[in-house]
């Protein structure tokens, strides 16, 4: 599709070639290592860390400071009515090359909302971020993961789930959320955490810690799309990106 073309995996390398070079520690060489175009990846794993309901001040803007400080790139799902009066940080965060997506204006269960629901709960925040920051397209995350089949097909937009959770929204246990994230990560994963939460925000960075120390890449959805080599397309649901099998 015209929207996730080669301009988009062209973006993608480009920000992960700048997030992996940043970071304090020399990726190793390794034979492995693909060349696509004139950037140079080296050779996974790669996660991608997603952060949902922000952005909050006190806790986005400690996390984004965490991140910058690694060298890490993520993606944040953001809602539409907490982006009046922050749009300094969507700027930051778009700026810093982190992935905007779109976690409905209020928060709303795509399951039961008809099409008019549709378009005042992602339409809607899809217009606020175009005009916030120039571009048009965006992935989305439905609140809980639940959306009909219906809606589903009317998303104009790939849909963004995940693979592992340690749902952190149950209690803000940081050293039992780390533990079920390192235990259950693998290759392609997309992790889910809460960037509202100061436990959440702790958990990410010792995990981007703990993972970089193991040889994982931290990377955009976006990115891991263009690694993969794969679009992707409107409607599809998405929980990971594992390894082609050779």
């Amino acid at each position: 599709m015209p929207k996730w073309n080669k301009r988009l995996r062209a973006g993608a390398l480009a920000l992960l070639t700048l997030a992996l070079a940043a970071v304090s520690r020399p990726p190793a060489q390794n034979s492995d290592q693909e060349v696509l175009g004139a950037a140079r990846i080296p050779a996974g794993p790669y996660v991608a860390l997603t952060f949902d309901d922000g952005p909050r001040p006190s806790t986005t803007t400690v996390l984004l400071d965490g991140l910058a400080r690694r060298g890490v790139h993520a993606t944040f799902f953001v809602i539409g009515e907490n982006v009046e009066g922050n749009e300094l940080l969507l700027q930051r965060m778009e700026g810093e090359g982190h992935q905007i997506g779109l976690h409905t204006y209020h928060h709303k269960c795509l399951d039961g909302l008809n099409a008019a629901g549709l378009y005042d709960e992602v339409d809607s925040l899809k217009d606020t971020l175009t005009a916030l920051l120039g571009r048009e397209s965006f992935m989305l995350r439905p609140p809980y993961g639940l959306i009909s089949d219906a809606n589903q097909a009317r998303a104009d937009a790939p849909i963004v789930l995940w693979s592992v959770d340690p749902e952190d929204w149950s209690d803000r246990n940081t050293q039992r959320q780390v533990s079920v994230i390192l235990d259950d990560v693998e290759d392609g994963d997309i992790i889910l955490l809460h960037d509202i939460y100061p436990s959440s925000v702790e958990t990410a960075l010792q995990v981007v810690d703990a993972l970089m120390a193991q040889g994982y890449h931290f990377v955009t959805v976006e990115q891991l799309f263009a690694i993969r080599d794969k679009t992707p397309e409107n409607g599809t649901i998405y929980r990971q990106l594992p390894p082609t099998a050779e």
